[in-house]
């Protein structure tokens, strides 16, 4: 049965439930056992052995543990006592392994917060006699009785009301409180939950007043319990870097073991050398090619990235976002859809007065000044309100119903005088409550003296109660200030001889003599505008998804620029009849959802995802963690966000500012550049190692580098440089950019081609280095070309770091912007001279050089910055 469009009392029959006796104590154990406890299932969570177990299955990971595995038995089969590697490799397996445990260990909190937010207790009608029981012994037909302030236990269906409002922005994200009826116009079965104005829910509150409903559904079966399904089988899916880097592994691992088979193959056919056995070849083949692998796949890739995402993290604590997953900071980056929510992320989620109908004249508060009238109305509108507003440590803090809070603030900034000095100085002699029939609320003043009713509410129902004023404008002005998306309320007062000892509608609330009209909106955040144009800018779309009203929803949306002429908005009624292939064919159109469902949401974030977006998703209610979970990216609104949709979320924003993202945004794509130049940086050097024993062999022989000379080159040369491009400041120009698509390969844009060739480079000058040192600068003797070989890929490799910093000139970035490329470059390059200079270098089997040999070192060294140079001189001309 749909609970919300069904007469009441087909609800009840339905339910067999009797409104005066309640449930007999037997009947509702029977149902206890049917339907099961009020309470959200409990899934087994995985061990933290589990978790570090998992992340072992990761391709490089495995990658990682063959490359340790070999460097192993390189050794083993050497006799030297080289167990550096083996080590290092298996140090960045466990260091990584329990990173990934540590951010996932909060990864299904969620669902833990959704359980804290369950009513403890429900005073419910049981066999005639009214009693406290635990909720969870809550079954559907229960009569429960709420009151101001009660957490509501159960979905159910209204059967009395007084003056009753439910708060329900944990889900439909609306903070204002919904005015709930008994009776009234029948209500269509696919009313969003914001529209079902006779039904309460789960996980929600009585905001004002008191009343009694049927309960209809419990558990699972609660609107709060589908959003917990939802989070429990909504996939937390792959980011795009985890892919890449993936499929980057697997590339790298195939590519490297064809190459050293070949060179293996190529080597033996060669045979030995003169003074050499077939074993004592294949011994050398065999640890050249396997210490050529351990070389080609960059094993410390998975560690700097690691670093560079969690040193991210840092940078973007300060930009006021905490990060739960370290890859989401790189998924921001490549984000090309955000769904926001309305209220509290676009918004301030703050009712704010912003024009008035003084009796005379519309003022618009935020540009022109107000009137006396304007002010005696504010006043008025204040002393018939019961929302208070405070200054508290320099922070403006409401209590209260929104609506009544808007004004009271507008009244303390235009008056200058607080609620308290008002109640003081024009005392409250007695009142008559807001009723959802009367949609008035009355209050008697002593004002300068003389008594005074004061009456506020629906300017409509108000306008015909009175018998002075302007009315005609007034309903103009009315009609004016809401097809704005304000919400208007009227005002009108009555004089009175005496404070009626019982007050009455009858006696207060006709022959009214009217004041004005207030209309009240909650605004855009001040700063939301550029963000959202900066978005545009930077190729992102920016969705609004909301569960307040279509105009309202519009009317914010046109003011901060997210709907255009060539977009349209659409209601939940209107979503829930497009199937899912009609949404995906027009989901590009829409700028603007509004009263949606949380399985509205979930769909429209999959739609973009269909179309290859890389879909964020803001929000910060419970409606909004199905949705948080399902995006590529989840935020999280830190101050007014649930701890349900925090834990949903990959990321939290502290300040509950959008334009926090755009910040994120930029950072992620900064941090992305980074680990390109990374990769980058590692194929490029790799490739000139494979080259370089590749073709050696070919050309000499001979491999111009042992086994012992290409691991410390792999393991001193490449992690620092590669580490310090990681912390590169975030280029000027990454937000000119158009988002990346998420299938983009880390080759895309020439990458690709660019290592290539640098890796020939570095294989041709190391082959040079090789061919003078043994030729030139001895007599035939390999060791001076092993020497010069070593040193000018060495140094070539730490030169080139400089290159890769950015597709900009070196001179024009600047040598020193990055203070870790010059630690890493110095630390490098100590290293490298400790090898040849010190009697350590016996252990690399290297000679001394003279001074000839090292400036001829220095001079193919620095051919990689020269030709570089020259390369980005010459696009930044054909730029021109």
């Amino acid at each position: 049965m749909i609970w919300h469009s069904e007469p009441i009392s087909e609800v009840i029959r339905e339910l067999d439930a009797s409104t005066e006796r309640g449930l007999t104590a037997g009947e509702a154990d029977k149902r206890i056992s049917q339907f099961g406890p009020n309470q959200l299932s409990q899934t087994k969570g995985i061990t933290i052995f589990q978790r570090f177990i998992e992340q072992l299955k990761d391709f490089m990971v495995i990658i990682l543990m063959i490359a340790a595995a070999i460097s192993l038995i390189t050794t083993i089969i050497s006799g030297e006592n080289e167990w550096i590697e083996p080590i290092v490799i298996v140090a960045i397996v466990i260091i990584n392994a329990a990173l990934g445990v540590f951010q996932e260990s909060k990864a299904e909190a969620a669902l833990e917060a959704l359980k804290s937010m369950a009513a403890p207790s429900a005073k419910v009608i049981r066999d005639a006699i009214t009693k406290v029981i635990p909720a969870s012994e809550l079954v559907p037909g229960d009569i429960i009785i709420l009151e101001s302030g009660d957490y509501i236990p159960a979905d159910g269906r209204l059967i009395e009301v007084a003056s009753f409002r439910s708060e329900e922005s944990a889900l439909t994200g609306e903070s204002i409180p919904v005015e709930k009826i008994i009776d009234g116009e029948p209500i269509p079965d696919i009313a969003g939950i914001g529209d079902r104005l006779n039904m309460v829910y789960a996980g929600c509150s009585v905001a004002y007043g008191h009343g009694k409903a049927i309960v209809t559904e419990t558990g699972m079966n609660t609107e709060m319990g589908k959003i917990a399904t939802m989070l429990e089988s909504a996939d937390s899916t792959e980011t795009p870097l985890k892919i890449k880097l993936a499929h980057l592994g697997k590339t790298l691992g195939i590519v490297a073991l064809i190459i050293c088979g070949i060179i293996f193959v190529v080597g033996l056919i060669q045979g030995p050398a003169v003074d050499q056995t077939y074993a004592d070849k294949i011994l050398e083949l065999f640890m050249t090619s396997i210490s050529l692998a351990v070389a080609a796949i960059p094993e410390g890739l998975p560690a700097i990235v690691t670093v560079v995402l969690a040193l991210g993290v840092q940078r973007m604590v300060k930009s006021n976002a905490i990060i739960r997953k370290l890859p989401a900071v790189e998924t921001l980056g490549s984000a090309s859809v955000i769904c926001s929510d309305k209220t509290g992320t676009l918004t301030q989620n703050r009712m704010t007065l912003v024009k008035l109908f003084d009796g005379q004249n519309i003022i618009d508060l935020t540009e022109e000044k107000i009137s006396q009238n304007g002010e005696m109305l504010l006043k008025l509108g204040a002393m018939c309100c019961d929302g208070r507003v405070e200054i508290q440590n320099g922070n403006v803090v409401h209590f209260g119903d929104p609506t009544e809070t808007g004004i009271v603030a507008a009244a303390m900034k235009y008056n200058n005088l607080s609620k308290n000095e008002l109640d003081n100085i024009y005392p409250r002699l007695g009142e008559l409550p807001f009723d959802s029939d009367r949609k008035l609320m009355t209050t008697i003043n002593m004002i300068d003296g003389k008594i005074f009713s004061i009456t506020k509410g629906a300017p409509d129902i108000l306008i015909s109660r009175c018998s002075q004023g302007n009315f005609a404008k007034a309903l103009e002005a009315n009609d004016t200030m809401g097809n704005e998306a304000l919400r208007v309320l009227g005002v009108a007062i009555k004089q009175l001889d005496e404070a009626p000892s019982n007050p009455t509608s009858e006696a207060l609330e006709y022959d009214l003599n009217f004041v004005g009209l207030v209309g009240m909106i909650d605004p855009p955040r001040p700063e939301v505008i550029d963000a959202v144009a900066l978005c545009h800018k930077a190729g992102i779309r920016t969705v609004m998804i909301t569960g307040d009203h279509i105009a309202t929803a519009t009317a914010i949306a046109n003011q901060i620029g997210i709907m255009t002429p060539e977009y349209r908005s659409v209601s939940g009624a209107e979503l829930s009849k497009m199937s899912n292939e009609e949404l995906f064919e027009n989901i590009e159109q829409i700028a603007v959802y509004a009263r949606v469902s949380p399985e509205d949401k979930i769909r429209i974030v999959n739609a973009w995802k269909d179309k290859g977006h890389v879909v964020a998703m803001t929000g910060d209610g419970v409606n909004d963690a199905p949705a948080l979970k399902a995006a590529d990216i989840g935020c999280a609104m830190g101050i007014t966000g649930t701890d349900v949709a925090k834990g949903a979320a990959a990321m939290t924003l502290t300040d509950d500012n959008f334009a926090t993202i755009v910040t994120a945004v930029k950072e992620g794509r900064g941090i992305y550049d980074n680990i390109k130049k990374s990769v980058h940086f590692l194929l490029s050097c790799n490739l000139g190692e494979i080259i370089s024993v590749f073709f050696g062999m070919l050309i000499f022989g001979a491999s111009p580098l042992i086994a012992v000379q290409l691991l410390w080159i792999n393991l001193v040369t490449d992690s620092a440089p590669a580490l310090a491009l990681g912390m590169e400041p975030v280029e000027h120009d990454v937000m000119d950019r158009k988002p990346r698509n998420k299938n983009e390969s880390f080759f895309a844009h020439g990458m690709g081609f660019t290592a290539a060739w640098q890796g020939v480079m570095f294989g041709v000058i190391t082959l040079v280095a090789y061919a003078l040192g043994r030729y030139h600068f001895s007599d035939n003797d390999a060791i001076y070309g092993n020497t010069m070989a070593f040193a000018v890929l060495a140094f070539s490799q730490i030169v080139h770091s400089f290159n890769t910093r950015s597709n900009h000139s070196l001179f024009k970035v600047g040598f020193f912007s990055n203070v870790y490329m010059l630690f890493a470059f110095c630390l490098s390059t100590a290293l490298m001279l400790i090898a040849l200079l010190t009697p350590l270098r016996s252990v690399f089997e290297l000679v001394a050089l003279n001074s000839t040999e090292w400036l001829e070192i220095i001079l193919l060294s620095l051919t990689p910055l020269v030709i570089g140079e020259l390369i980005k001189l010459g696009n930044w001309i054909k730029r021109k």
